[in-house]
């Protein structure tokens, strides 16, 4: 249930729907599984598996969170596997016709075996889960790749008939903050510790230095910063409450929650309740995340002032 990566969207001019409301339009996308000729989808699937019985929203009615997931499904049928059945299939017309295979009847090869493989290959699906603050107008996506957090944002837009939103932004840069912190120990807020892993920026072709399990408060990390390299990436913890790493495009990835949080969540009593146990890392969960962003948002200067809203039409989320 615990997030280990966050991407983070601002969303704009929001009416809030009803969970009952949010609900059915789930419903209305949930989750398929793939038909034959189907070579990826994505829908909505229940956050809590099949304990959650088919619950496509849990809320927390008091502080306004919400927690929905979206399934992506795909089949994975490598290039390779086709070009070499398009290569065999081509020798063998060369060989029985003597004649040489046009460039247009190997691109309709290709369609061919791509639609006779396809419903063989095997499938790979993908939870990604979605914190959704709704008292923040603020959704949090539980991915690593940002291609894959927009693939869950655009099915939102869809599932709701449109929607604003925005990747979340900053007033200061992360990647200047990041530099001047690892530079400037005086510069550093109270609460913000280092750890021990960091990705520099060359302005040139100079290529990207990467440290792991390092010193970042070392003179050899002082001499890259004094010539001219920039933190990208940078492994930050909050005192006591979340540890992650830092990206330029404001993403937190490796996140880590305080284990002060996860031992409250051991001791919770909830009665060897597989559901209750997961609503309870929820609520721990969503009240660390929202903590979090605003005291990141805080050491970065605030939010960036927001975007115009979108030609896409009033929003209905």
């Amino acid at each position: 249930m615990w997030f280990k990566h966050l991407h983070l969207y601002r969303l704009h001019g929001m009416q809030l729907l009803s969970p009952e409301q949010t609900a059915e339009l789930l419903a209305e996308h949930a989750s398929k599984p793939l038909g034959n000729a189907d070579a990826r989808r994505i829908g909505w699937a229940s956050p809590a598996g099949r304990m959650g019985g088919g619950q496509l929203l849990h809320t927390l009615q008091n502080d306004g969170h919400r927690l929905i997931s979206a399934l992506r499904q795909e089949r994975l049928l490598p290039s390779s596997v086709i070009a070499e059945e398009v290569a065999e299939t081509v020798a063998e017309i060369e060989a029985t016709e003597a004649r040489k295979v046009t460039r247009k009847e190997k691109t309709a090869l290709k369609e061919q075996v791509t639609e006779e493989l396809l419903p063989r290959a095997f499938v790979r699906s993908q939870k990604i889960d979605m914190w959704w603050d709704t008292e923040r107008q603020l959704i949090g996506v539980n991915t690593s790749s940002r291609s894959r957090a927009e693939d869950a944002m655009d099915l939102l837009r869809e599932t709701l008939g449109s929607l604003k939103a925005t990747p979340l932004t900053s007033q200061t840069l992360p990647i200047r903050a990041m530099t001047t912190w690892l530079g400037d120990t005086a510069s550093r807020p109270a609460d913000l510790q280092l750890g021990d892993n960091v990705e520099l920026k060359a302005n040139g072709d100079d290529g990207v230095v990467r440290g792991r399990q390092v010193d970042l408060d070392s003179d050899e990390m002082q001499q890259l910063l004094e010539s001219g390299r920039q933190a990208s990436k940078l492994a930050l913890s909050i005192e006591g409450q979340l540890s992650f790493v830092l990206h330029d495009d404001l993403a937190l990835k490796s996140l880590r929650f305080g284990d002060a949080l996860i031992e409250e969540a051991d001791a919770t009593d909830d009665g060897d309740d597989a559901l209750a146990r997961f609503e309870t890392d929820f609520i721990l969960m969503a009240g660390s995340l929202r903590q979090s962003v605003e005291r990141i948002l805080e050491w970065l200067g605030g939010e960036a002032e927001r975007q115009p809203a979108s030609d896409k039409g009033e929003v209905l989320s």
